[in-house]
């Protein structure tokens, strides 16, 4: 049997890693609900498992989505985690071809060029030779850009990292010396014994001709090895968790795990799929444009999986989305931090004094539900009326009196309790309505409607309804004869990718110019009421920053669809910016008189706009 005691350091961390890991997924498996425990038995024996199998291998081993942000970031993840891969698997092969007779002991491919240093009877030796060779060169080159990353980041498109860890040093620190000292113990033994090939021959001959290779190359085994076991030691306590994580969390989401309202088992596996990039950090409008450095994902992530979540940090966030469009991982960033601030806030005080009573339910075929933030930017709800009168729509203004609530700002804070009761009462009325279909403009409340609620109807936001109601004819409209920049809200975009139907309303009605922040690299308004942390200060250069990067072609109007968006916009906005029910409002073709808001005109330039 081939053996020598310098494989001992690895075949002990190897066999720490994998106890490790099987007792770990084992608890977090047996942690889920009944529900998800058959969703992921069902998923490992159905056709699902190869759409998985095909995205592990996009992402984890080839790192698409690290490519998309940056080729070189691409390359140096793609180089480390598919070039380590193929030496294991490539190495096992070459094993399994030379010996022709069952399976060796797991430490030989890893170190078969000690036990076999120039197997020259084999048939396919040079070949194996040189494709190891080959293997081994790209994952250095991934090694050697990992180490200027840490230097200098920016070739990267990434201006901020993440700090290490104790056990995150020690892991980087032994990952950057295993293919180092391979390349060195397999250097030095061709130097002696012979064999090698373009890479390690060469080295092998330059070394061996001012070194003492055959005294050298023994300890040189022994350091490739001890590397490589504290390397599996260090990987479960470290942010490289996420190298086996990241193939759990892919599967689980094939197979149909999602965040729940609390803190589960999947939570555990998000969050140890972070590998800490900092991707999120430079994605960050709070980052980039609030002068915030702590509060990022990567950090809230991290202050999650120890155990260390303090509430400044984690109720500091716009709640965006776009560090969630940004993680290569696919982590549901957003829910996790939410689940957070409701175990912060879990013993709450009672927060249903900000209630109104329930308003007497109408009949009607359409529920219209302006939203907290509508009723304080009165235009979209005065269009919203008039157009929905127009139409001939038999409607039921369900929060005509204001103080009704989604009760999504309820839960931001952090008060699911609260939130939970006065959902169940939105949802009562709903229900005894007998209407189709529930209308909002605030896509804060179309998310909550949508994701939260449990209704039997259809919910739409009104950039959605405006468009049926114009394709079905019951509204008409004309060109307004102006350009405009439109402006994506966070919730809308984003969450509920809802990006035609707006441009698809518009586009009759003004010249749209494209904006290099849109869709899902659209701004948050920074006017979110998921930060009550933010100084005023703060909050102004973020909006300002967001504005002048959507509207950098200086177009006369910014259009956007929500009242929130629009109320803080206009505080720095240079143009008129306006709700998109406003803008049909004024577009609409009809013989009956518009509001007063709509009939006054004025003139910007040379273009003819609606009223500030």
């Amino acid at each position: 049997m081939e053996f020598d005691s310098f494989v001992l350091p690895f075949t002990i961390g190897l066999a720490f890693l994998f106890c490790y890991l099987i007792v770990l997924y084992v608890v977090w498996f047996f942690r889920l609900d009944r529900g998800d425990r058959r969703k992921i038995i069902s998923g490992i024996f159905s056709l699902k498992l190869f759409p998985a199998i095909w995205e592990i291998i996009q992402e984890g081993l080839l790192h698409r989505r690290m490519f998309l942000k940056n080729r070189l970031l691409g390359f140096m993840h793609m180089s480390l985690a598919f070039g380590w891969f193929m030496l294991i698997l490539v190495g096992n092969v070459e094993d399994a071809v030379f010996q022709q007779s069952g399976l060796s002991a797991p430490y030989v491919p890893i170190f078969f060029r000690y036990f076999h240093p120039d197997p020259g009877a084999f048939t396919l030796h040079r070949l194996f030779s040189f494709t190891m060779d080959l293997l081994l060169l790209l994952v250095l080159s991934g090694v050697l850009l990992a180490l200027v990353k840490r230097i200098y980041s920016k070739p990267y498109g990434m201006k901020r990292t993440t700090s290490l860890k104790p056990f995150d040093k020690l892991a980087l620190y032994t990952l950057w010396l295993i293919f180092p000292m391979r390349l060195l113990a397999e250097s030095l033994t061709s130097a002696t014994m012979g064999g090698g090939d373009f890479l390690t021959g060469s080295v092998g001959r330059l070394l061996g001709s001012f070194l003492p290779a055959a005294q050298l190359s023994y300890p040189a085994w022994w350091g490739y090895s001890l590397a490589l076991g504290l390397f599996f030691i260090a990987l479960p306590f470290s942010r490289y968790m996420h190298i086996p994580t990241e193939i759990v969390l892919i599967l689980s989401k094939h197979f149909g795990l999602a965040e729940k309202e609390n803190r589960s088992a999947f939570t555990c596996v998000e969050v140890n799929s972070c590998s800490r990039c900092g991707v999120c950090i430079d994605a960050c409008q709070l980052s980039f444009a609030g002068g915030i450095q702590n509060v990022q994902s990567a950090y809230q992530l991290k202050a999650i999986r120890y155990n260390n979540i303090k509430s400044s940090e984690t109720f500091n966030c716009l709640m965006c989305g776009r560090c969630q469009i940004a993680c290569p991982v696919g982590i549901d960033i957003t829910r996790v931090r939410q689940i957070a601030r409701y175990e912060l806030n879990g013993n709450a005080p009672d927060t249903s004094f900000f209630m109104q009573p329930m308003p007497k339910t109408q009949l009607a075929e359409v529920i219209y539900f302006a939203g907290c933030m509508s009723h304080q930017t009165p235009r979209i709800k005065k269009a919203m009326l008039s157009i929905l009168s127009q139409a001939g729509v038999h409607y039921w203004f369900m929060d005509e009196a204001g103080g009704l609530c989604c009760g999504r700002p309820i839960k931001l804070a952090g008060h699911k309790q609260q939130a939970d009761i006065l959902m169940e009462k939105n949802v009562k009325a709903i229900r005894e309505s007998g209407a189709h279909t529930l209308v909002t403009s605030c896509p804060i409340c179309y998310r909550t409607f949508v994701q939260d609620y449990r209704l039997d109807i259809r919910v739409m936001h009104h950039s959605q309804y405006l468009l049926e109601l114009a394709e079905q004819k019951k509204i008409r409209l004309s060109s307004l004869m102006t350009q405009a920049v439109y402006h994506d809200p966070c919730e809308l975009s984003r969450d509920l990718r809802v990006y035609e139907e707006p441009r698809r309303l518009l586009a009759p009605v003004v010249n749209l110019v494209s904006s290099d922040h849109e869709r899902d690299d659209g701004l948050c308004c920074g006017g979110s009421l998921a930060n009550l942390s933010m100084t005023g200060e703060q909050r102004s250069d973020v909006t300002a920053d967001a504005y002048r990067k959507i509207n950098a072609s200086n177009v006369p109007l910014m259009i956007t669809s929500c009242p929130m968006c629009k109320k803080t916009f206009e505080r720095v906005s240079g143009v008129p910016v306006r709700d998109i029910a406003e803008v049909v409002a004024e577009a609409r073709i009809s013989d009956e008189p518009l509001p007063e808001a709509f009939m006054q005109r004025r003139k910007v330039g040379k273009h003819d706009l609606i009223p500030t």
